[in-house]
């Protein structure tokens, strides 16, 4: 495929005009309180400029040249920020909002320097938490400016899935993840979404309207329940409220526009001083690619647009001092696919879909919310955010029925399978709605402490139908009645209280505790009252770090699986009644220890060690002797019918990892990980095996160089990964057929596994400054190499006898995108 003409660009000459400039402002405020500070000094660093914040935390640095730049925050009293790779681009003001951490020691001759490139933005955190960019999920190649993907590249996480997004931290199920948005959990934010997962092929969240958000992965704060795996906490950025901006972009993921301002010069009022807005709206194009002969991974042309926006009223005191501010904010998106089976040929590639059906599938999400935020005084913060959310699930199955030769064999005509009928096999239509309401007061008391106390509260309605039908007896083309798995419309809440406290007994120590507890009304089974979390942190001499903590974590099951009737095996009757078995289904739960070494290698580089041991309990198996266990699910796009479920299985993961990171700075950087580990579970049969994801290793190393010119500058970046495969086991070859599905034999589940993943990706983006506008042309050469990753075993009738089919993952893709900021 030849390369969008776009990128003849790079072969333009460098014309030398005066130096472009932009404004680079912001706010500075008390990382605790949120409280604004005054006469902090902001510095551009290899530049002759600054400028104080005013009675309100603001300042103006005008006339910055662009580039990347490093700023440097101080103020008596606090300890020091240094911010490198602050990029200042001619089509758009750079809004830089800075907290800073008020210092033990409060004399003036005293400074203390904190690097804050990849520290977590919440305090709480002493191990297995990252802070990231908007910049990094654009820079890292392979990432295609999602969250999800970009974590993938840190220790301790793999995400060896070409087709979804889906990330394993630590050896342990993607559903066990948990999204959060400004303090509420959300739905899975990724179209195509399967009920009980976490990620998809594509994210619905766009990540130039999210602020520095932070990852976890482990032991997290007490703040963060309903999860054992990990979390994303993303945050939102409000829109320029002095200047109207414009974005434009033409890529392989989607056309896309996004604006944002003020909403008046001059607001009806002082409490709606500075009010801005901000939107978005995204529509794919991958069926104009498909056409051009682009492989997108499957036949079946995805369908699918997203939407955001967001309105900031910051609120003043009648002096006219900050009180903090309401916004009101929305994001969703729709998705739409028709895998057509009968209409493909025999060998087409269908990594989304089974091969024996037409399968018909929407899904949609979206989230709502109203967040209120205020400084209470120079020691309090308060923020409360009201949210409602909700996800659709609605699919169609027809079966494919072939024509068959004398032997049995389909018959296949032009490549094609003959087709002799087809019949719906399946209707189901999953939805929840999640009326959410979080609400946290943040208390400094003195210097040294901080005092966290909250309430996250959901309430669930979920509504689900599902009817299937199958074959009787299984070697007949005669269906059976239509049989009713789901039929539920429930209302139930999840309520989780939560104090975190946190204290500098030293001017080297930190000491965080707190308690978390959970409660779901569903069932009586479902409660953790106590869930204690501590962390001890102790700073050495020569910029080291020693960290531990540890911390009980509990988790409920995936909404449906509660309501799912499993067949009646006491009965006598053909196909058995249905009974309704789960409701009654525990939480899982967790125990974290994590032990971290983390040393600054001159200015701009630090090496980070973990180690760490989980122990899982109360984890869902089935009553009677299997292999099965949720450990195993949620990285698929498939739901699970397990039988019975009783919460005695068990699992462990313990494992080291290792970062080596430096710094944008010097126009390169570099980031390299390496895990080391082991994830095991027990399920009702009582046997010790390797869950889907024990890959047992995940290596990566990213590097990207910028060549900058007068206006203009190109980045080249590279990245390798390798992980472990995932494990299966031999195919029960009599349950397959009958199922009409690949089944592995429960008693040698995950003895075998699949090949080393690896894939070698390119980034290339070019970016063009000129007066008040910001050019950028980029490809994403995704698996440059085309090296053939095994993806999964899928259920295919081949015209020798055989079903057994092995799907590979994506061949080289070149993800590209035209960006005009103005």
């Amino acid at each position: 495929m030849k390369l969008p003409l776009l990128f003849v660009a790079f072969l333009l000459p460098f014309y030398c005009h005066a130096q472009l400039t932009q404004t680079l402002r912001g706010r500075v405020v008390d990382n605790e309180s949120k409280y604004p500070l005054v006469g902090a000094t902001i510095q551009i660093v290899d530049q002759s400029l600054g400028n104080v914040s005013d009675t309100a935390g603001a300042y103006r640095i005008p006339k910055v040249p662009v580039g990347r730049r490093t700023v440097r925050v101080t103020l008596v009293g606090y300890k020091d920020v240094l911010l490198n790779n602050i990029i200042i681009d001619a089509g758009r003001e750079t809004i830089l909002d800075v907290e800073l951490e008020e210092s033990v020691q409060q004399l003036s001759s005293v400074t203390v320097r904190a690097q804050r490139t990849g520290e977590a933005r919440n305090d709480m955190a002493v191990v297995s938490a990252r802070q990231f960019t908007v910049d990094e999920a654009d820079r890292y190649a392979g990432s295609r400016g999602e969250p999800a993907r970009m974590a993938s590249n840190f220790a301790g996480v793999q995400g060896a899935d070409d087709s979804r997004n889906d990330i394993v931290i630590r050896g342990n199920s993607p559903q066990g993840v948990l999204w959060r948005l400004e303090g509420v959990s959300i739905p899975n934010p990724n179209h195509f979404a399967i009920a009980g997962t976490s990620g998809g092929p594509v994210s619905i969240i766009n990540n130039r309207y999210l602020a520095n958000s932070d990852f976890f992965t482990g032991a997290f704060p007490a703040e963060f329940g309903n999860t054992v795996a990990g979390v994303f906490d993303l945050k939102l950025r409000n829109g320029n409220n002095e200047k109207h901006e414009r974005t434009v972009q033409f890529g392989f993921l989607g056309t896309e526009a996004m604006v944002e301002g003020p909403l008046s010069r001059k607001s009806s009022g002082k409490s709606m001083s500075g009010a801005s807005y901000m939107a978005s709206f995204r529509y794919a194009n991958l069926g104009l690619f498909n056409k051009i002969g682009l492989d997108i991974g499957t036949q079946a042309v995805p369908s699918y647009q997203d939407g955001f926006f967001r309105l900031n009223f910051p609120l003043t005191t009648r002096s006219g001092a900050p009180a903090g501010s309401i916004a009101l904010w929305a994001l969703g998106g729709t998705s739409t696919v028709d895998i057509l089976v009968s209409q493909q040929k025999a060998d087409d590639r269908n990594i989304f879909g089974q091969n024996d059906r037409d399968q018909y599938y929407t899904s949609r999400m979206g989230v709502a919310g109203l967040t209120y935020t205020r400084p209470v005084s120079k020691q309090t913060f308060w923020k409360t955010t009201l949210a409602v959310s909700g996800n659709v699930q609605d699919a169609n199955h027809d079966y494919l029925f072939l024509r068959k030769d004398g032997g049995g064999n389909p018959i296949v005509q032009n490549s094609r399978f003959v087709v002799d009928s087809l019949r719906p096999i399946l209707d189901y239509r999953f939805k929840e709605v999640r009326y959410t309401l979080s609400s946290f007061v943040n208390h400094k008391t003195g210097t040294r402490s901080t005092l966290k106390v909250g309430l996250n509260t959901d309430v669930y309605n979920f509504s689900a139908f599902d009817s299937v039908r199958t074959f009787e007896p299984p070697t007949s083309t005669r269906f059976t009645g239509w049989q009713t798995r789901w039929d539920a419309n429930e209302t139930f809440a999840l309520l989780q209280p939560y104090a975190s406290y946190r204290t500098r007994l030293t001017s080297n120590l930190t000491l965080t505790a707190g308690l978390n507890a959970l409660f779901l009304t569903l069932n009586a089974k479902s409660s953790s009252p106590v869930e204690p979390r501590l962390g001890l942190s102790y700073d050495l001499p020569n910029r080291q770090k020693l960290s531990v903590a540890i911390g009980l974590h509990s988790q409920m099951q995936p909404t449906y699986t509660y309501f799912y009737k499993t067949p009646n095996l006491a009965s006598s009757a053909y196909p058995a009644p249905l009974v309704e078995e789960n409701r009654a289904v525990g939480l899982t739960k967790s125990w974290h220890y994590v032990a971290s070494y983390n040393r600054l290698l001159g200015q701009n580089m630090r090496l980070l060690l973990e180690t760490y041991y989980q122990r899982l309990f109360n984890v869902p198996v089935e009553r009677v002797a299997s292999s099965f266990s949720m450990l195993n699910t949620g990285a698929a796009f498939s739901r699970i019918f397990p039988g019975a479920l009783v919460n005695t299985g068990v699992g462990q993961n313990y494992g080291v990892e290792l970062t080596l990171e430096k710094f944008f700075s010097d126009n390169y950087y570099f980031l390299v990980t390496g895990s080391l580990f082991d994830a095991k579970y027990k399920g009702s049969d009582n046997v010790w095996r390797n869950t889907d994801f024990n890959g047992r290793y995940a290596f990566n190393a990213l590097f990207a160089k910028e060549i900058p010119f007068k206006r203009s500058s190109l980045n080249v970046g590279a990245k390798f990964t390798a992980t472990g495969g995932r494990w299966y086991g031999p195919v029960d070859e009599a349950a397959s057929r009958r199922n009409q599905e690949i089944v592995f034999a429960s008693a040698t589940r995950n003895s075998l596994q699949f090949a080393p993943y690896r894939r070698f990706d390119i980034k290339i983006d070019y970016k063009i400054n000129r007066q008040r506008l910001t050019h950028t042309i980029a490809v994403d050469f995704v698996n440059v190499l085309g090296i053939k990753n095994l993806l999964s075993l899928s259920y295919a009738p081949q015209p020798d006898g055989t079903f057994v089919k092995q799907e590979y993952q994506l061949g080289f893709l070149p993800v590209f995108y035209y960006r005009v900021n103005f």
